[in-house]
């Protein structure tokens, strides 16, 4: 399998950029979810799964270690006021280093968003959901004729069976990658989106249907490096 596309994403649920190479750190792609919203009154990270309207945002990385966000009318929210208005909440953008406390929320039943919703911690680190899957990475195969964006993927190979992946070291460029797991999915990847993506409830019915709930594979870091399009995957 080979590396077609990279992706990252500055801002927890916004949209990311594309890029032609990145540096993988400790803790994942260098910038990849390094800032998180959060609401100030309940002190909850936000996310696309109560918040859907975070999708139609774009967020950049700036050489200074800081982000730029673009709002759906195209102006750049110059600071948490911006973002407050938008969202109408007040609210923060915070940093990896700025927060201890990562809590979020998931829907119980992705079916009934009216319903309950239970709160989970995030890793440490970076603000992924999950520790054990600081890079993600997804086959075409796998993928289909869905979107690639409903999924937030870092990696997009060319190939399939990356599940067989789980438990094996990797290479990739001059990174290692150990692949810890099978990535479970939630109701994000129904929501709307940019460029005529569609909410789709069916998207995350067949995912639990057809593959168990679980789509593409997260990694952790062994040995830092860079990676770039084009770059092939071997086992380690």
């Amino acid at each position: 399998m080979r590396v077609l596309e990279i992706w990252r994403f500055p801002v927890k649920s916004l949209q990311g950029e594309r890029l032609e190479s990145a540096v993988v750190g400790s803790q994942g792609l260098v910038g990849d979810r390094g800032f998180a919203i959060f609401d100030a009154e309940t002190g909850f990270g936000l996310t696309a799964r109560r918040q859907p309207q975070l999708l139609f945002a774009a967020a950049r990385a700036r050489p200074d270690g800081t982000v730029e966000i673009t709002l759906p009318d195209g102006s750049v929210a110059e600071d948490d006021e911006a973002l407050s208005a938008w969202l109408e909440r007040p609210v923060v953008l915070r940093s990896t280093e700025q927060v201890r406390d990562r809590r979020f929320e998931n829907p119980v039943d992705f079916e009934d968003e009216a319903g309950v919703w239970e709160p989970f911690a995030g890793s440490n680190g970076a603000f992924h959901d999950s520790g054990r899957a600081n890079v993600s990475l997804v086959s075409t195969a796998t993928l289909g004729g869905w979107e690639r964006r409903r999924f937030r993927s870092n990696l997009l190979l060319d190939g399939d069976d990356e599940d067989e992946l789980v438990g094996s070291k990797v290479c990739i460029g001059d990174a290692e990658l150990d692949v810890r797991m099978r990535i479970g999915r939630c109701v994000m990847t129904t929501r709307p989106q940019p460029g005529g993506v569609e909410k789709d409830l069916d998207v995350l019915r067949r995912i639990h249907r057809e593959r168990g709930g679980d789509l593409a594979v997260g990694a952790v870091v062994v040995t830092p490096g860079s990676l770039a399009v084009g770059d092939e995957l071997q086992t380690a």
